[in-house]
């Protein structure tokens, strides 16, 4: 990249960016073609899945070299957003034998990338019992979210896929990021982000354990027990199934008035 900042946003609407702009690619199957080449970053994407992604089941006669036009378009409107220099072997044809396409990136150049190396040390120092340092590398993993995983691109099969793996890392990061600021202490700060994820996350119980526990240990017993009669009412109707061990033992003690572990 001969020392140009240049790169690619997928943890939210999908941008590339460079040291002076950043632009949002047009048309959505140019959108799609990029979105899942920066998803797959390095690896390459064969046509036969780049066709799938971009027509399902009901791909058109020519849907091969529809995408090597697709192709053609988006290598030159990352010229244009980028600059020539920047954009160099960035998008490259597969190696001799191998259909498909590849999108060439260095360390530092995909904000998931960001976000996994710092959910990783954040997880580490947790692990290792160093809280603060868990707690801040959390917080920067986190703050690099923009929206939800590729906001303005259609997904198909494929793509789909890989944004609900995403997903499921950034909601671990949170309740890593949770974990540590209780184990710091920090309950009150924490009901208003709890409701919130508890809100987006209605059926993760661990999640609605933990606001039960923030809310029981900020002296808030009559919240607390409220808000485990929602949850209760929540798996009911929507699973038919009773709260879990770790629920039931939170509500136990709130109404023991003892202390959880």
């Amino acid at each position: 990249m001969s020392g140009l900042r240049a790169g690619f946003r997928i943890l939210g609407p999908l941008e590339t960016f460079s040291d002076s702009a950043v632009h949002r690619p047009g048309g959505p199957k140019v959108r799609a073609l990029l979105a899942l080449l920066a998803v797959r970053a390095n690896d390459i994407v064969e046509m036969d899945t780049l066709v799938e992604e971009l027509w399902g089941d009901a791909p058109p006669p020519t849907a091969v070299s529809t995408v090597r036009t697709h192709v053609y378009h988006l290598r030159q409107e990352l010229e244009r957003a980028l600059g020539p220099e920047a954009v160099r072997d960035l998008v490259v044809t597969g190696a001799t034998g191998a259909t498909g396409y590849s999108l060439r990136l260095q360390p530092g150049q995909l904000d998931l990338d960001a976000f996994t190396r710092l959910y990783e040390q954040g997880r580490a120092e947790l692990r290792t019992g160093h809280r603060e340092a868990a707690l801040e590398c959390l917080d920067a993993a986190l703050g690099l979210w923009r929206g939800r995983t590729l906001a303005d691109v259609a997904h198909g099969r494929v793509l789909a896929g890989h944004v609900a793996r995403i997903d499921e890392l950034r909601v671990r990061a949170q309740e890593l990021r949770i974990e540590a600021a209780m184990r710091l202490g920090h309950h009150r700060e924490l009901v208003p982000e709890l409701r919130r994820l508890v809100a987006t996350h209605p059926l993760n119980e661990w999640l609605h354990a933990r606001l039960i526990d923030a809310l029981h240990r900020s002296g808030r017993r009559g919240d607390a027990l409220r808000a485990f009669h929602h949850v209760r009412a929540v798996l009911s109707e929507e699973l038919g199934l009773e709260p879990s061990e770790d629920l039931r033992r939170l509500q136990h003690h709130i109404l023991m008035g003892s202390p959880v572990a």
